[in-house]
């Protein structure tokens, strides 16, 4: 059960509801972007279980620039000096396909450290082959929606792409999932590894005139509900091996 965290406190939720891996990033609601080192770091050494690294250069499409793969390729490497345990990325090419010097590029830089395929998967073209594609290139695992708006929705596809994959990637479910079709897309598509973001809105506690600031809402956050990824984490448990790595640091 991968949860995605872009704060302290939601990493701190996600652990002691029994996360098995984190993926750190910034501004989740852009849809995840590249967590700073410090911040990535500070999460890294608070827990044992494996943290993965967002990299993602801005909100937006999944076509990016050289010179945004370079700003890429050096975040790599000062997430890898920061404690990486492994990276999320994607690219794809203008007619929707995989972007495969780009993901060379970053899956070099990232080596031996594994790295995932996200959701820009959503948004290719041809996604039987481009999971072929990806196989060949050495991602590890491909997140996915089945095309749709949640994972419940694109079941067809994501059992399609898992049959496909022959066990020589791990396919993930990933947007929409929940303790109550958590155990129906295990079954039924075949997924053994989720992704989630479990959230819940708090109201911040000290902005006293209630003002504005930027495009989010400034009296609300969103944070990890540790109780989600505890009822989730319930249905389909964490192995013994992984859950033993804790930290109790929280």
């Amino acid at each position: 059960m991968e949860i995605c965290i872009d704060s302290v406190l939601s990493g701190r939720y996600a652990i002691t509801g029994g996360a098995s891996r984190m993926a750190v990033c910034s501004m989740l609601s852009e849809g995840g972007l590249t967590p700073s080192a410090g911040f990535f770091q500070f999460v890294s050494r608070m827990s044992l279980i494996p943290c993965y690294a967002m990299l993602r250069t801005r909100p937006g499409d999944f076509i990016y620039a050289k010179d945004e793969m370079e700003i890429m390729k050096a975040d790599v490497k000062v997430l890898k000096d920061s404690g990486a345990d492994g990276f999320l990325f994607g690219a794809l090419t203008e007619d929707g396909q995989i972007d495969v010097p780009a993901c060379k590029l970053i899956l070099s830089a990232a080596s031996p450290l594994p790295v995932t395929f996200h959701r820009a998967f959503d948004q290719v073209a041809d996604p039987v082959k481009s999971l072929k594609t990806l196989i060949d290139i050495g991602f590890k695992r491909v997140m996915t929606s089945g095309q749709k708006d949640t994972a419940e929705e694109g079941l067809e596809l994501i059992k399609e792409l898992v049959k496909e994959s022959e066990g020589k990637v791990t396919v993930m479910a990933v947007s929409g999932v929940t303790k109550d079709n958590i155990l129906k897309l295990h079954t039924e598509c075949g997924v053994r590894e989720f992704h989630a973001s479990a959230k819940r809105k708090i109201e911040t506690e000290h902005n006293r005139n209630r003002i504005k600031i930027g495009a989010s809402e400034s009296n609300y956050v969103m944070v990890t509900d540790k109780n989600m990824v505890a009822a989730m984490v319930a249905l389909h448990p964490v192995p013994e091996e992984i859950r033993r790595s804790y930290s109790p640091v929280i």
